[in-house]
C-alpha cells in the first residue's frame, strides 16, 4: 500500500484552526491526526467527520465544547485532512476504516464518550459505538444514518456515487460549499482543499460514496445489520440534530427516533443549514451537546 501525507505547510495559518497537531499509528506506517482540546482529564467528547471534510469542520464547535470542561477529540479519518492518505481508491473499505478508527479508540483507552456524528462519521462512529457501546454514555448524530442496504437510496445519493466514480473534477471544496447554504471565505475553501495537494491524494475521498451499502448483500451489511440489534437496545440518551435544508439524510432522524429506546423523551432539533451544518449553525450544535451534557450532570 502506498501511502502519501500531506506537507504541514499547506495547514499553516488556517482561519479559526489553531489547534495542536496530535498522531497516532493505527497501523504501522499509517499516521491519524486528530484534534486533543480541552482539559486532558475532562469527560470525552469525540467529533467525527464525513465526506469530502476533516476536523476543520468542527473548528467552531471544538472551542465552546472545549472551554465548557469537556475534552473534545476530532480525528481526521484516514484519507483525509492531517492524516496519511493510501493512494489507491482499493486501499480503502468500510471495515478498514472501522479497524483503523478502532485501533484510535482503543489506544486512547477512551470511555465515557459522548459521540457527535455526521455524513460518514455516523456511519463509522454508529457502528463504533455499537460494537464498543460499554465505552459510549451518548451518542448525537447530525445528518447521518447507519444504513443496511435493505432500502432504497435517494436519487441524489446515486448521482453522487456516480459523479466520486466517474468525474475527472473532484473539487473537494466546492462539495463542501454545494452542502452549505452560507457562503465559506476564499480562506475557508482553501482549508477544504489544504489536505489535497493533487488528485494523488483524493481516493480516500472518491472511495466513500462506493463504500456505503446499497444492497442487502453489501460486504458491511452483515455488520451493519448487527450493529442495529445493538441501537435497538440502547437505552442511554440518542439525541438527533438534523438540519432543515440536507436532501439526503432527510427523514433519518424519525427513523431512529422511532427504532432506538434510548431517543424517547429527548431534545431532538432541526437547526438551519444544509448537509454540513457544522458551518451553518456550529454555536447551536455546540448548545445541544453542551445541554446534554448538562443534562446529565444534574440527573
Amino acid at each position: 500500500m502506498r501511502i502519501l501525507r500531506t506537507d504541514e505547510a499547506r495547514f499553516a495559518g488556517l482561519p479559526d484552526y489553531p489547534f495542536q497537531a496530535n498522531y497516532l499509528d493505527v497501523e504501522p506506517g499509517l499516521r491519524m491526526h486528530f484534534v486533543d482540546h480541552g482539559p486532558t482529564n475532562g469527560t470525552p467528547v469525540v467529533m467525527l467527520h464525513g465526506e469530502p471534510s476533516w476536523s476543520y469542520l468542527y473548528r467552531h464547535m471544538i472551542p465552546m465544547v472545549a472551554e465548557a470542561g469537556y475534552r473534545v477529540l476530532a480525528p481526521d479519518l484516514i484519507g483525509f485532512g492531517k492524516s496519511d492518505k493510501p493512494a489507491s481508491v482499493t486501499d480503502y473499505s468500510y471495515s478498514r476504516h472501522m479497524s483503523w478508527l478502532t485501533r484510535w479508540l482503543e489506544d486512547l483507552n477512551l470511555t465515557n464518550i459522548t459521540l457527535v456524528c455526521q455524513n460518514w462519521g455516523s456511519l463509522l462512529g454508529l457502528r463504533l459505538a455499537a460494537e464498543h457501546h460499554r465505552r459510549f454514555n451518548r451518542i448525537i448524530v447530525g445528518n447521518g444514518m447507519l444504513p443496511t442496504g435493505d432500502s432504497p437510496v435517494p436519487a441524489v445519493f446515486r448521482a453522487w456515487k456516480a459523479f466520486a466514480n466517474h468525474s475527472p473534477w473532484f473539487p473537494v471544496a466546492r462539495i463542501i460549499q454545494l452542502g452549505t447554504e452560507r457562503a465559506l471565505s476564499p480562506g475557508e475553501m482553501a482549508a477544504y482543499e489544504a489536505p489535497f495537494p493533487s488528485a494523488a491524494f483524493k481516493a480516500g475521498a472518491r472511495a466513500f460514496p462506493g463504500l456505503v451499502p446499497i444492497s442487502p448483500d453489501d460486504p458491511a451489511s452483515a455488520a451493519n445489520r448487527e450493529a442495529w440489534r445493538i441501537l435497538e437496545k440502547w437505552r442511554k440518551p440518542f439525541i438527533t440534530c438534523f438540519s432543515n435544508g440536507d436532501p439526503i439524510t432527510r427523514g433519518g432522524d424519525r427513523h431512529m427516533q422511532r427504532r432506538i429506546p434510548g431517543a424517547l423523551g429527548q431534545p431532538h432539533i432541526t437547526l438551519r443549514g444544509g448537509h454540513f451544518l457544522q458551518e451553518d449553525s456550529p454555536r447551536e450544535f455546540a448548545r445541544v451537546i453542551l445541554d446534554a451534557l448538562k443534562a446529565e450532570m444534574a440527573a
